[in-house]
């Protein structure tokens, strides 16, 4: 099987030989019951799937000069690897989705078209995005650069509680990691030497451990493009975590890899296996509408800001819209055009409200606060405002590769085994420099 590391180089090789070959081979639109069609590949199932193929439905029965045809391509991680191969055989989409960390990369390979070109002959010019979810508040400088992509389902990891556990208990969410550790040993109950519920489970997680280190006061790579991974900070978060799982035996580190553990952790917490979880504010929907119906009785879901160390601090998450290059003219006609339609806020608020993604639209947003919405959907409001706390992400390159090659894999064996944190840090700074 390939390593991480060969995929990744592979991808590398792709992009290069996409970036070479993709100007002027532009294929032909097709057309499509009198349409002009534009292909969108999408990577979610689900609720979220559910509610972006209603969008594609409308968007269609309001105008009847495009088509989009939107296909499943598996998870984030899947998806990249089909639009790799795509890319390379000068078959991408004329729209699709990306993790924001792979955005860098993808746009300095050549292999993204500059929005701005459309944004120019478009009536209303500006898309109006909430800045901290767009490409000039998500990356360090990306407002000076020009614009690849625009934000679709955007998130920052929060807090969910089981309302009722902390009511009998008479707990409030925890703000602070001391307050962490307290609530979490409040919260375990045991039978003997097995655990019938945990205080606090959370993915081993790079997304995680990105707010962790920000909120012990470090960045994951400095200012000058330099891996660091927090340094001082990185090693203290990964600490933080071990002493939870094996200290205070009072975090459930859930089985699996990448999503397949978020699943565990959703499950866990919806069957009341455990009372608190870190996740992204994506789930905030079907945790609502799911909730003990694995068979631990109907409870009221809480949400809650991540807790702070030195400082509050969140990562954004979830993916950006971008077009790939080599699509024929007309279909990025239509692409844009769903993209477009997309942004405006009628659209960027049902998808968020349906799903519990964040509002990408200022307007959108204006619209939700004015009309009471947060106040009578108070949980919808926490990622709104963690946005306050936002931490960009590097304009690096290299970022998508540290992310998965060199962090993510030491994490978990870091806080399962558990391998000395500042150790495994060091290891990670040196695979993060290779090149």
């Amino acid at each position: 099987m390939r390593s991480r590391r060969d995929a990744l180089r592979a991808l590398a090789a792709s992009l290069a030989a996409a970036a070479a070959g993709s100007i002027g081979c532009a294929r032909r639109a097709r057309v499509v019951d009198a349409r002009i069609e534009g292909s969108l590949w999408f990577a979610y199932g689900g609720k979220n799937r559910e509610v972006l193929l209603s969008l594609v439905d409308q968007f269609h029965r309001e105008q009847g000069r495009y088509r989009i045809e939107a296909v499943y391509q598996g998870d984030y991680f899947e998806a990249l690897a089909k639009l790799r191969t795509a890319l390379a055989a000068g078959a991408a989409p004329a729209l699709t989705h990306v993790v924001g960390e792979v955005v860098p990369y993808l746009a300095e390979a050549g292999v993204l078209e500059p929005l701005d070109r459309f944004l120019a002959g478009a009536p209303g010019g500006d898309l109006d995005v909430v800045e901290a979810l767009g490409q000039s508040g998500t990356f360090v400088g990306g407002g000076e650069r020009p614009l690849v992509c625009l934000p679709f389902n955007r998130s920052t990891p929060i807090a969910y509680y089981n309302r009722n556990v902390f009511r009998e208990l008479g707990l409030s969410p925890p703000t602070t990691w001391e307050e962490l550790r307290a609530t979490a040993a409040r919260l375990v109950v045991r039978d003997g030497e097995s655990t019938r519920r945990w205080g606090f489970e959370c993915p081993v997680d790079w997304w995680f451990w990105a707010a962790l280190v920000g909120q012990a006061g470090g960045d994951v790579v400095a200012p000058d493009g330099t891996p660091t991974l927090g340094g001082e900070a990185g090693v203290r978060a990964l600490r933080f975590w071990q002493t939870l799982v094996h200290e205070d035996r009072t975090m459930k580190p859930p089985p699996g890899r990448d999503y397949n553990a978020w699943q565990v952790t959703n499950t866990d917490f919806l069957a009341g296996r455990v009372a608190m979880i870190w996740t992204s504010t994506a789930f905030l929907r079907y945790l609502e509408d799911n909730a003990g119906q694995a068979g631990a009785g109907k409870f009221e879901v809480g949400a809650a800001p991540l807790p702070r160390d030195v400082r509050a601090s969140v990562p954004t998450g979830g993916t950006m819209f971008v077009m790939p290059r080599g699509a024929a003219p007309a279909a990025q006609e239509a692409a844009f055009a769903f993209l477009r339609w997309m942004m405006q806020p009628e659209q960027a608020n049902s998808f968020a409200t349906r799903t519990g993604y964040i509002p990408v639209s200022r307007r959108g947003l204006e619209v939700l606060r004015q009309g009471g919405y947060y106040a009578a959907h108070p949980n919808d409001r926490v990622a709104v405002d963690q946005l306050a706390h936002a931490a960009p992400w590097p304009w690096s390159p290299d970022l998508f590769r540290v992310q998965r090659e060199a962090v993510q894999p030491r994490l978990e064996e870091a806080v399962l085994a558990p391998r000395d944190a500042a150790e495994t840090l060091s290891e990670a700074v040196r695979a993060a420099r290779e090149r």
